[in-house]
């Protein structure tokens, strides 16, 4: 059986596939489903007809389509594909979350009869519909919604995620696998060194989202043990057209020689930017997975993640940080009980990093998903 996978967009670069979460997230699955035998297809939609095979073994095809907007008018080669090449034999995975192109495509697939998985990449848990609340309701109600309950299953990051599924009336089976790592993004051991002496340093890397990320919370629970601590705040990011409003806040709480933020670099593997601070910060609002929070786990980093994240159950589990609520007091506890512990650092880094290299490979996380595939179509190795 192929896999197939549908994205809005997927270029044939290493370096702009990793400039972006959910772009990752699909290059790490469908490297690691090609390490486990499975021939996989991602297709995708861009300015010209193209076709490519990646050096990890997975190809991309993408359909020329001149409306890059976010429109529900799908490429009409991509649609002639779906026809000649799928069936009720076929399987793809949908990858997003509110995309118009997305419930198109499942019109399509639901008229040819092609079962589809959704891979929305985020939970729908409360704090994902509080911004632009009222279109995305209405989105939800007569179209998000229905692609789901059509759907084979939706895939999430974790099995807590299907708890937000069933609130919503959604009862489609689900596939709960984690993001993972790829071989060439771990780095030597001996490469890593542990900061006790110096000033400590707060990091968040990803995009400038406050809403999203929780930036404007991190930020406020900063502020609030800056008079006990010599710590400094790094912020560094992607413009999501938030970061000035961002800095607007770090001047009016008095944080400018504290906080600095940094432009992205796409440049540098994230491993190797992330170990050059001490305690990696995901507060997230809203939160699927964070690929971020697992290569400072691989860096042996200490976290503070916030207890929606897919990943929590594994900073947990390992011990390599804290868990806690998106609230200002969670954090600032949060990181007031990291700083309290900082002679244990490097042993708590080195625990997250050993956990991930032992439970978050790809290859081993692509195995049970692929699994969990064939068992869904009824197909056996």
């Amino acid at each position: 059986m192929k896999l197939y996978i549908y994205t809005k967009s997927f270029p044939p670069d290493i370096t702009l596939i990793k400039s972006e979460g959910t772009k990752k997230a699909i290059h790490g699955l469908a490297s690691g489903l090609v390490k486990c035998g499975v021939e996989v297809i991602i297709l995708c939609e861009g300015k010209s007809d193209d076709s490519f095979e990646m050096p990890e073994g997975y190809k991309i095809k993408c359909f020329i389509n001149p409306n890059q907007n976010q429109t529900f008018k799908i490429a009409s080669g991509l649609k002639q594909f779906i026809s000649h090449n799928l069936d009720s034999y076929s399987l793809i995975i949908l990858s997003g979350i509110f995309q118009p192109r997305i419930y198109a495509i499942s019109r399509v697939l639901k008229k040819y009869s092609v079962p589809y998985i959704v891979f929305p990449h985020d939970p729908y848990n409360p704090a994902i519909f509080s911004k632009n609340s009222y279109v995305k309701w209405v989105y939800w109600y007569f179209l998000e919604r229905r692609v789901l309950r059509q759907a084979k299953a939706v895939q999430i990051l974790d099995i807590r995620h299907a708890e937000f599924l069933r609130d919503l009336k959604v009862n489609t089976p689900v596939i709960a696998a984690p993001n993972g790592f790829l071989p060439n993004e771990v780095y030597p051991e001996a490469s890593l060194t542990w900061n006790t002496e110096s000033t400590p340093k707060f990091f968040f890397i990803g995009r400038i989202d406050t809403h999203n990320k929780g930036l404007d919370l991190l930020v406020d629970a900063f502020a609030q043990i800056v008079e006990t601590s010599d710590a400094k705040l790094i912020i560094q990011g992607a413009d999501k057209g938030d970061k000035k409003n961002l800095e607007d806040r770090v001047a009016r709480l008095s944080l400018s020689n504290r906080t600095l933020f940094l432009p992205a670099d796409y440049s540098t593997p994230t491993p190797l930017i992330i170990k050059n601070y001490d305690v990696f910060c995901v507060p997230s609002r809203f939160e699927g997975f964070s690929l971020a929070a697992l290569e400072a786990m691989l860096a042996g980093r200490v976290l503070l993640v916030s207890e929606v994240a897919g990943i929590a159950p594994h900073v947990q589990a390992s011990g390599c940080g804290v868990v806690v609520a998106p609230e200002v007091s969670e954090i600032k506890s949060g990181l007031i009980k990291l700083l309290e512990c900082r002679s244990d650092w490097k042993e708590m880094g080195l625990r997250g990093r050993h956990y991930a290299l032992e439970h978050l490979d790809w290859k081993n996380i692509a195995s049970t998903a692929w699994d969990q595939y064939q068992r869904l179509m009824k197909f056996s190795d």
